[in-house]
């Protein structure tokens, strides 16, 4: 039980600091990525929103199933969208934002699994 109550802290904080490094280097990561800056702006934001919300369920004392369900279809939401964002802008984007938006996917999709 311990373990599952990790869980929603260790997503959070993940979504949360990959959310402010986005946005915080999102012009340099812009160019890494070769994308647009709107688009690492988005994957920031959605990020930090992600990590935020789910902070916010995990420092609660009672969980409500409702909550977790929403940050699990959050999750699953997010799958397709990284690799729509690969699909979209594959003749332009570098090996650096494929490598980054494959291992969101897997990670964000294991979460809603496990979650």
């Amino acid at each position: 039980m311990m373990q599952r109550q990790n869980l929603l802290w260790v997503d959070g904080t993940a979504g949360a600091v990959v959310g402010v490094l986005l946005l915080s280097v999102s012009p340099w990561l812009a160019e890494l990525f070769s994308l647009p800056l709107g688009v690492v702006l988005f994957m920031g934001a959605a990020n930090l929103t992600y990590g935020s919300y789910s902070l916010t369920i995990a420092q609660r004392k009672r969980r409500p199933l409702s909550l977790i369900r929403f940050l699990v279809m959050a999750n699953l939401a997010w799958v397709p969208v990284c690799i729509g964002l690969i699909i979209v802008h594959r003749e332009v984007i570098s090996v650096w934002v494929l490598l980054h938006l494959s291992a969101e996917a897997v990670c964000v999709g294991s979460l809603a699994v496990i979650e």
